[in-house]
């Protein structure tokens, strides 16, 4: 077994002697697409507790520290925290009751462990994953047109780290989203973040990234790359076509 599933079902055998526990649940690599879960992997999980137990799990690292010491933690948000092991492991996790666990937008967890009392469906969300108001090849589209345009106004403007936000963050993520619209669903796709494993799925032929993210530096090159692009592949409303290369020529 992997160290990390290993260290999971070692939280889990201690968390079910506790009184006020109800489930332990991987997320991510973790979770039902362990096929991910490689040496570089960090390991998440939601600890689902009785009513009034939360604030407690979320703040003490006691219940964490039983399969190995902890030598560094801090709360990353009300619910949850951050940390590592003595022997290197990287945990990311949060603490619910039943009924918060629901409210909290998630996909793909898996039951390491749960009380026979449990309820069922303590894997499945409620809450929507976020999404673009449109999520169509016009959209997309359209929109990495724009952030090329805003992203190179500010690039001469001299704001070079906003630029390369727009340009080789947002644009980036709308060809993304348009090879996934043409191509279809990649494996162990990332609801929550378009870039993960991109590197796996799409070959620099398909997807030149080292050209459209080039660097602080180079905005201009990589609003080039990106619009030459999407010029490749889709037809380009002239207005706007015309104005980026009137910036690019700047």
């Amino acid at each position: 077994m992997h160290p990390m599933l290993q260290r999971l079902d070692d939280l889990a055998a201690h968390l079910a002697t506790r009184a006020d526990t109800v489930a332990l649940l991987g997320l991510g690599s973790a979770g039902a697409q362990r096929g991910r879960l490689d040496d570089h992997s960090d390991l998440d999980f939601f600890l689902i507790v009785e009513d009034g137990a939360t604030t407690r799990y979320a703040t003490a690292t006691d219940w964490l520290a039983v399969p190995c010491p902890v030598v560094y933690s801090f709360a990353n948000e009300r619910h949850g925290r951050k940390a590592l092991y003595a022997d290197g492991i990287f945990v990311e996790y949060a603490v619910f009751t039943v009924a918060e666990v629901h409210r909290v937008p998630f996909r793909g967890a898996r039951v390491v462990w749960r009380r026979a009392d449990a309820p069922p469906g303590l894997t499945e969300s409620d809450a929507p994953v976020p999404r673009p108001p449109y999520d169509t090849v016009e959209y997309h589209l359209n929109e990495a047109l724009t952030n090329l345009y805003v992203g190179l106004h500010r690039e001469l403007r001299g704001e070079h780290l906003s630029a390369a936000r727009f340009i080789q963050g947002h644009a980036v993520d709308r060809v993304i989203a348009l090879l996934r619209l043409s191509e279809g669903e990649p494996p162990y796709r990332d609801a929550f973040d378009s870039s993960r494993r991109v590197e796996r799925t799409y070959p620099p032929q398909v997807l030149p990234l080292a050209a459209m993210v080039p660097g602080y530096r180079g905005n201009v090159a990589a609003a080039r790359a990106i619009l030459d692009w999407l010029g490749d592949r889709f037809p380009i409303p002239a207005p706007i076509g015309t104005a980026i290369d009137g910036l690019l020529s700047s």
